[in-house]
């Protein structure tokens, strides 16, 4: 999900080496041939798959879903019984079976969108792939993610039912180590994950709890 931090859009410009990369990317050319819309489609399945993630006709809410290799995912694992919401700021292709919403997660209409999407179910699972733009300085884009991943931890707490999963994007860095620690205090078990699809190089983890439990 890309946040207000980058209103205009504009795309980012890679040099050749990083092209050169991308589409050398053993990933990039599954996805590609597979039909998926990015990369990343692999690092939800690896998940799943470690995690026990999926069950046929579950009530998923994907955050920062675009351009859609999660929903996809979904589509395809979950089933036609699957009812699946997925949001982002940028616009999305559509996708059978997906009901999609182009807005700002991080705002109250976002939330409240969402929330009107799900209608009075309880979610089964929360994913959230959301990054901010990055601005270059670390502590400022640290600050950021982990924003973001107390609002994706806030609207699981308040959203799923007992016993369903959060799988959250994170980065290691400052404050990852608090988020950690208040998943688990809302989950029975709480796993610090990096598929095998993201990059070496890249800080990113996911962090996953397993089985809600809703405060008494």
């Amino acid at each position: 999900m890309t946040s207000p931090l980058n209103p205009s859009r504009k795309k980012h410009r890679f040099g050749k080496a990083w092209m050169h990369e991308h589409l050398t990317d053993p990933y990039v050319r599954e996805a590609t041939r597979l039909g998926y819309r990015s990369r990343a489609a692999f690092k939800l399945l690896e998940l799943a798959e470690r995690d026990a993630l999926f069950r046929p006709g579950m009530t998923v809410v994907d955050l920062g879903a675009a351009p859609g290799s999660w929903s996809q995912v979904l589509r395809k694992e979950l089933g036609p019984k699957a009812r699946i919401v997925a949001i982002d700021l940028l616009p999305m292709e559509p996708i059978p079976g997906v009901a999609f919403i182009e807005t700002d997660f991080e705002s109250a209409e976002g939330i409240a969108a969402v929330e009107k999407a799900l209608g009075a179910a309880k979610a089964d699972l929360v994913l959230s792939d959301m990054s901010p733009n990055l601005s270059g300085i670390d502590v400022v884009d640290q600050a950021r993610s982990v924003a973001l991943a107390e609002l994706a931890l806030e609207f699981a707490r308040l959203h799923l039912q007992p016993g369903g999963d959060l799988a959250v994007k994170v980065f290691q860095g400052t404050g990852l180590d608090a988020f950690q620690r208040e998943v688990r205090g809302h989950f029975r078990h709480a796993y610090l994950r990096k598929p095998k699809a993201s990059r070496d190089r890249s800080r990113e983890h996911y962090l996953v709890g397993k089985g809600f439990r809703e405060a008494g």
